[in-house]
């Protein structure tokens, strides 16, 4: 039975466990992947009365067809400031508008393309995993100073390495899938 403090480590590893494959799972829905996804324009700011605000503070980004993005500024006078904000993200994307709406076509993806995006996932799936492997050492570091200092029993701090352990294969299977899945929806043409 693990002790009050052995559980804090734990529930402690854990949550930041949970929070790198949160961050994951985030960053993967910014690639654009060939179809339309409002996500896309998540890293674009427009210069708004001086201030660089998210585009999505200041237009409205629907999806009207698989390919094509629309944005609906708040402001007509916004149109030219978004144009040039999302061509200065260099998010892949040329806008176009009609005096209202701007509109943005989403191109196919290249089959290097696709290469280059699923390397980059792996990539942000390794550097999860490496901060699922740190939180854990961290974990059990205190656990080992806990003993040492706090008079934590041998058996507890074993068993609490256990639990750690097992929600380290956990949280690492959950980055695998997640890469994974991103991986299959970067392919699907």
């Amino acid at each position: 039975m693990l002790t009050d403090r052995a559980k804090e480590i734990v529930t402690g590893a854990e949550s930041k466990m949970k929070d790198t494959v949160s961050f994951l799972a985030e960053d993967l829905k910014n690639y654009r992947v060939g179809k339309a996804n409002p996500n896309i324009f998540n890293p674009v700011t427009v210069d708004y009365y001086g201030t660089p605000t998210p585009l999505s503070q200041v237009a409205s980004i629907t999806t009207p067809d698989a390919k094509t993005l629309a944005i609906q500024p708040w402001e007509k006078s916004l149109i030219p400031k978004i144009e040039k904000a999302i061509l200065d993200a260099n998010v892949g994307l040329t806008p176009s508008n009609n005096g209202e709406i701007i509109r943005c076509t989403v191109p196919a993806l290249t089959e290097e393309r696709r290469k280059e995006l699923i390397k980059k996932a792996k990539a942000a799936g390794e550097n999860a995993k490496i901060a699922i492997r740190n939180t854990r050492r961290d974990a059990v570091d205190t656990l080992k100073k806990a003993q040492k200092n706090e008079g934590l029993s041998e058996d507890t701090e074993k068993e609490a390495e256990a639990e750690i352990q097992k929600l380290t294969d956990a949280k690492v299977k959950a980055v695998d899938e997640t890469v994974s899945a991103k991986e299959k929806e970067i392919m699907t043409v």
